[in-house]
């Protein structure tokens, strides 16, 4: 046994791998039970063998294995995979949940790097304008403002317009500031019923006899990861052991747990204390006289709803049924407990908010954006850019857009609207989910492909109204039903290019190997 500390096994794994491998990417295997935990006068270590077996079955196979099951045509220069998730979801990119987006690095290769090493081939340059037809989240414009280039998106959810609005405005430092604390101490102030912080005290002391116990961290985890011990029955087992008391607590403080309405989303998927919070936090944030304020606000608001729902953590990214007694976490791999207050969330991410908007004041670039509500089948983009920024309207029609790079939505796979349903009941925004292109309540069936061929055909001739000439567009897709070789040839393109890449680092716990194409279209 070859025994190392964190800081000595991160520089021997850099050594071994032949790129930079942190402490945080060491004691991420270690607190996830990839290798063993060794304690030594109290400090970790780790057993340098054990590491080696670990990268040599991981690293060594993964390209190997994802190949064998998607096929040899796999771009793995694509899955960045020597990034952390710290680097793919920088600054700003991360002020808010969403289902379905890409790295910033996919946007960054394509916008600003070539085809192969040999050709040097560029597609875009500073100063170009770049079109996203299905903005979601931003991403596309936000990696453009911060490559200096124009950009426009278009979106017909109002919330998703809101997210990356939120990202890409310039906000008044000292006064956000400040709007931020007040929000904070609101909260703090705020006490509906004092029973619920003695009770959670009381929950986590005993929640933390019990997971000491019977799941005592890295070791049951890496207990798991060896395979030979049935993670299921255990849990099954110890969640039922863990509920009476539980339930005792919750007699004990006579905390009332479900809402009395079942209405709406925020009745049914939020403990009775926690609505009472967003209600109080929402009213407060309704009192802004700033309006950019005022929205940043209510971003971080929403982003601390979605972590509060009353669901597993396993289960955030697509809600089963509401969760309102300790369970067994698969992700954590221990009992946890549902929220029954939103301060640290509020807390944590209105921290986060500010100093990733922070972060992203030093990269963004001088250049101009505009951010549109509307459906991309039929947005007249000169028009609605005029009406917000008229310098921009004069650059956009002079020298028209470059070219469209976007993930337009999959067939059948996500509802845009209902992923974002409580943002939706506390806003107040109407939901156009009629208007969504391939959502997951359409199914897949020949009737779904059609209309979703027809969709992307029509959203492609229109948004061919404002790009030059010889445009570049780059389109992001899952395309399992062979669906693009017909959407390139009813729009008037054809694919002169396409690169299939892994996936990696997905949230779901399905994790089985995915890949998606990058189909490059120029027109006929």
């Amino acid at each position: 046994m070859s025994l190392a500390t964190i800081p000595e096994a991160s520089k021997w794994a850099s050594e071994f791998l032949e790129k930079e491998i942190f402490p945080t990417n060491i004691s991420y295997l270690v607190q996830y039970g990839k290798v063993k935990k060794y304690g030594e006068n109290g400090s970790t270590m780790i057993d340098l063998n054990d590491l080696k077996k670990y990268y040599d079955s991981y690293n060594g196979k993964r390209e190997e294995s994802w190949k064998k099951n998607l096929g040899n045509d796999l771009n793995w220069t694509l899955s960045f995979d020597n990034l952390r998730e710290k680097d793919t979801t920088k600054h700003v990119h991360r002020l808010h949940p969403y289902k379905g987006k890409y790295i910033p690095q996919l946007v960054e290769y394509f916008l600003d790097k070539h085809t192969d090493d040999f050709k040097k081939e560029t597609y875009f340059k500073t100063g170009d304008i770049i079109l996203d037809p299905f903005l979601g989240s931003g991403t596309t414009i936000i990696q453009s403002l911060e490559m200096g280039i124009h950009s426009v998106g278009v979106d017909v959810s109002e919330f998703n317009c809101m997210i990356s609005s939120c990202k890409a405005t310039y906000y008044n430092d000292s006064y956000l500031e400040k709007a931020i604390k007040k929000l904070i101490i609101s909260l703090d102030s705020f006490e509906h019923d004092n029973k619920i912080k003695e009770f959670e005290t009381e929950l986590l002391v005993e929640l933390a006899k019990f997971n000491n116990v019977y799941f005592p961290g890295s070791d049951f985890k890496y207990k798991i990861n060896q395979g030979s011990f049935n993670e299921n029955k255990f849990a099954t087992e110890k969640e039922k052991e863990f509920l009476p008391i539980y339930q005792k607590l919750i007699k004990k403080y006579s905390i009332k747990i479900k809402q009395d309405s079942k209405l709406s989303f925020l009745d049914t998927w939020f403990i009775e204390n926690v609505r009472l919070e967003i209600n109080h936090v929402f009213n407060i944030i309704k009192q802004e006289k700033d309006v950019k304020t005022r929205k940043i606000l209510a971003l971080i608001l929403s982003r601390t709803i979605r972590s509060c729902r009353a669901t597993t953590h396993s289960d955030l990214a697509t809600l089963k049924e509401p969760q309102f007694t300790t369970y067994y976490c698969y992700k954590h791999k221990k009992i946890c407990k549902p929220l029954f207050s939103i301060a640290t969330m509020l807390n944590r991410y209105a921290i986060d908010t500010l100093n990733r908007i922070r972060e992203f004041y030093k990269l963004r670039k001088p250049v101009h954006y505009s951010v549109l509500t509307g459906d991309s089948r039929t947005v007249n983009i000169f028009e609605k850019v005029e009406k917000q920024n008229q310098e921009f309207s004069k650059i956009l029609k002079k020298q028209k857009i470059a070219g469209i790079f976007c993930s337009p939505p999959y067939v059948g796979q996500i509802d845009y609207h209902e992923q974002h349903a409580y943002a939706y009941d506390l806003l107040g925004f109407k939901r156009k989910d009629e208007l969504e292109i391939g959502s997951l309540y359409k199914g897949k069936g020949i009737e779904a492909r059609k209309s979703y061929v027809q969709g992307i055909v029509d959203v492609l001739n229109n948004c061919k109204k404002y790009l030059k000439n010889n445009f570049d567009v780059f389109l992001v897709a899952n395309d399992k039903f062979n669906l693009y070789p017909e959407i390139a040839e009813k729009s008037g393109m054809k694919i002169v290019n396409q690169f299939k890449r892994p996936v990696l680092n997905r949230t779901e716990r399905d994790r089985n190997p995915y890949s998606e194409i990058i189909f490059h279209l120029k027109k006929i």
